[in-house]
This record gives C-alpha cells, sequence and structure tokens, in this order.
C-alpha cells in the first residue's frame, strides 16, 4: 500500500513538473515586442469578411533593413486559415501613410520606387518573402 502511495506521489509530481515546463515556455516567447525600433507600420486593410477567407495587408516603413527581421516579423502577423496575409516593407525614406486597397497592385504605384521586400502567407499557409532588388 506504501508503495502505491509513493509511486502515486512520483508520477504526479512528474505531471506537475511538465506542466510548470509547458505554461513557462508558452508565456515566455518572444512577441512582436522584439521587433521594437526596426519598423513604423505605415498603413493597415483587412477586409470585414469573418466566414471566409480573411484578407490582412500591412505596410511597414524599415528603421532597420536586415532582411532577417522582417522574415521573421512578417511569420509574426496573423494569420486565417484560407485567408492571406501580405506585409510590404518599404525604405525609411517613405514618410507618408500608404493607402492599401484589396486589389493588387494593394498600394499606389508611386510608392513601388520605395519597396524593400515583399512577405506573402498564403491560404494554405505557405509563405513567400521577397526581396526586391530595385
Amino acid at each position: 500500500m506504501k508503495r502505491n502511495k509513493l509511486i502515486f506521489y512520483l508520477i504526479g509530481a512528474v505531471v506537475l513538473i511538465i506542466l510548470f515546463q509547458i505554461v513557462s515556455s508558452s508565456l515566455s516567447q518572444p512577441g512582436l515586442q522584439q521587433f521594437e525600433g526596426k519598423y513604423e507600420e505605415i498603413g493597415f486593410y483587412r477586409n470585414e469578411n469573418n466566414t471566409g477567407p480573411v484578407l490582412r495587408i500591412y505596410a511597414i516603413r524599415v528603421l532597420d533593413s536586415d532582411l532577417a527581421w522582417m522574415k521573421e516579423f512578417a511569420d509574426a502577423q496573423p494569420h486565417t486559415k484560407y485567408g492571406k496575409t501580405l506585409v510590404f516593407f518599404f525604405s525609411d525614406q517613405l514618410n507618408q501613410k500608404v493607402e492599401l486597397s484589396p486589389q493588387e497592385p494593394y498600394f499606389s504605384q508611386d510608392f513601388r520606387e520605395f519597396l524593400l521586400a515583399a512577405y506573402e502567407k498564403t491560404p494554405m499557409g505557405e509563405s513567400r518573402f521577397q526581396y526586391s532588388s530595385q
């Protein structure tokens, strides 16, 4: 009887340790604050559709032109199954808001010269990151 109690307490302790590990690792994941000082949002569009494909478009002015954080930042943006997420990264020389629309090319061609990179997460969850070599 005493041996069964010991096994019960041992299993309980292992379960509590695993539970603690799961909760602590979930709460310690980096959020968007890791990108502070590297970008400024200069435009956002989201369609009103909540029952079908959701389209999210972000226009971002980059303050740090490292491509690695841009890809990481874009991957961290919300995405809905069967929806589409687009992130356009513009040079810090662009000093105005960007009006976005749900139809291609999504923003005025006047801003094309400032485009550094574009990211797309497709309806099936595949991501594409393309650096603009203009």
